[in-house]
């Protein structure tokens, strides 16, 4: 293949990628939102997808925000390719705020004591993860199953951070729709400035050449 890389990236390179990609988020945010500025469909459908990928990264789905994100935008009539790459808006910069922010306030809503802090989150995550494969292996043994690790992260993690993540991505997609729309509006304008000059530069250089080779053949020999 033409464009394949000479040495394929270490496993190594590939977590970092995941991380802090290949210059840097700023370089990485613009490839993005140049991407969104030149889909070829009306800047309305293309800010609803922009607001569905950013809803759906405010979702504790993780590993589902691209088929949600997908979703939402094909029931609201946005672009789905603008909805994939605006969950781009949840990542490892963003995502601390997002989780942190997204349990406080589910944790409100339903009235529980005390919100965890992220170390507490990680804690928990990793205790429920470890006794679901536990109780799967008790599935072909004679080993006692306990659900207390796991229960204790779904009502004190997960579900808040469900109803807080839902609540906040609706008022960020929406305000991620108006605040996409007129840049998109702007930049589509612009380009069709620049094509039509284009055409129009193509087309008198054209009419040019006609008449160049017209008055050519017209003098007599």
């Amino acid at each position: 293949m033409v464009f394949k890389r000479r040495t394929a990236p270490s496993t190594g390179q590939k977590l970092r990628s995941l991380v802090y990609p290949r210059g840097g988020w700023w370089r990485a945010a613009g490839y993005v939102l140049h991407r969104l500025r030149r889909l070829p469909d009306a800047p309305e459908r293309i800010a609803v997808g922009v607001g569905a990928g950013i809803f759906a990264s405010f979702t504790p789905l993780f590993g589902f925000h691209f088929f949600l994100a997908a979703t939402v935008a094909w029931i609201f009539r946005g672009n789905i390719f603008a909805s994939l790459l605006s969950t781009f808006f949840g990542n490892p910069v963003t995502f601390p705020i997002i989780v942190v922010s997204s349990i406080e306030l589910g944790s409100l809503l339903l009235g529980l004591d005390r919100t965890m802090t992220a170390p507490e989150v990680m804690k928990a995550f990793g205790a429920a993860s470890a006794e679901v494969t536990a109780n799967l292996g008790a599935l072909i043994s004679d080993k006692p199953v306990y659900w207390g690790h796991f229960l204790r992260f779904l009502y004190q993690v997960f579900l808040p951070y469900l109803l807080g993540g839902v609540i906040l991505g609706t008022v960020v997609g929406v305000i991620g729709y108006f605040a996409s729309l007129p840049v998109i509006r702007a930049y589509q304008a612009r380009r069709r400035a620049r094509l039509r000059a284009r055409f129009e530069l193509a087309r008198r250089q054209d009419a040019a050449r006609a008449a160049e080779v017209a008055g050519k053949t017209e003098k007599p020999d």
